[in-house]
């Protein structure tokens, strides 16, 4: 059985990265920056969006973080998202989810111009993606596929099971994984169908998104098949230092006896989300330049 180890591929990513970021400041004098938008003090929150600016900082593109107080008010929000598409330094924005109850989440993310949204979260990337025409590709999802072919895995004409169905993975990978350059054939699954494991048994790959620990069991694989965890669920472990360990949504020891690769959580798919977020950040810089 194969680890396939997000970091590895992220920092190997994260380098070529570096390598366009220099050049491009050298040749274009533009430095690729990526606007942070935090609301409120979610700890979760917070600890993604230092993991963000740090990362910015290593590939030598600026970070502008901006952060809020939980009692903003939504229209306050919206124009300064409004100011940040305006502002022609800002290459990326990306306001952290979750936003504070009372926001309208949709309508903020909808604000940002398609040529920033470097998350690719907006309505215009998602459907440029669905018909197969250039725009900023999803982090997590894009980050998949990535892994996916780390591991060694040819895409083309493989069985890909997903399960889960969000906006933010299930549904934009499905999309990816069956466009013509990947060429997979794929099942979506999620809560509505009755034997996900009849379709996972017979897949080549299963990618599982559904925030719920032991969704995916070893006995649910084929021999061989590669096994993507998105999921990263936080478990209660008095033994551990602080008080939860980190586990995902597949039961790795089960998955692990019967895979020929598999990632582990953490240091699996989250190292390169934050990787795909500078990708997409260098391509607006990048596009902006030419």
């Amino acid at each position: 059985m194969k680890l396939i180890d997000g970091k590895v591929l992220a920092a190997n990513l994260r380098a070529e990265i570096a390598e366009k970021t220099a050049a491009l400041k050298s040749q274009k004098g533009v430095v690729p920056t990526l606007a942070v938008v935090l609301v409120g003090e979610d700890p979760a929150s917070v600890s993604y969006v230092t993991a963000k600016e740090r990362a910015c900082i290593e590939a030598g593109m600026n970070s502008k973080e901006i952060r809020l107080p939980a009692d903003t008010p939504e229209d306050e929000l919206v124009d300064l998202v409004s100011s940040l598409n305006a502002d022609e330094s800002v290459d990326g924005i990306l306001v952290q989810l979750p936003l504070p109850k009372g926001i309208n989440a949709k309508r903020v993310v909808d604000a940002i111009s398609p040529a920033k949204d470097v998350d690719g979260f907006t309505p215009e990337n998602a459907g440029r993606m669905l018909i197969g025409e250039e725009c900023f590709l999803p982090c997590t999802p894009h980050g998949v596929i990535k892994l996916i072919e780390f591991s060694g895995m040819e895409l083309s004409g493989k069985h890909v099971v997903v399960i889960g169905r969000s906006n933010i993975v299930g549904k934009p990978l499905a999309v990816l994984l069956s466009r013509k350059e990947t060429n997979a054939t794929v099942t979506l699954c999620h809560t509505g169908t009755k034997d996900i494991a009849a379709f996972t048994r017979i897949a080549d790959v299963v990618v599982v998104a559904t925030g719920c620990p032991g969704t995916l069991t070893g006995d649910m694989l084929k021999e061989g098949a590669v096994v993507i965890d998105v999921g990263v669920n936080r478990v209660a472990d008095p033994t551990a230092a602080k008080g939860y360990r980190l586990k995902g949504d597949a039961d790795f020891d089960s998955c692990a006896r019967v895979a020929s690769a598999i990632t582990p959580v953490p240091g699996g798919v989250g190292p390169l989300t934050i990787t795909m977020l500078l990708w997409n950040t260098l391509e607006s810089a990048t596009r902006k330049a030419t």
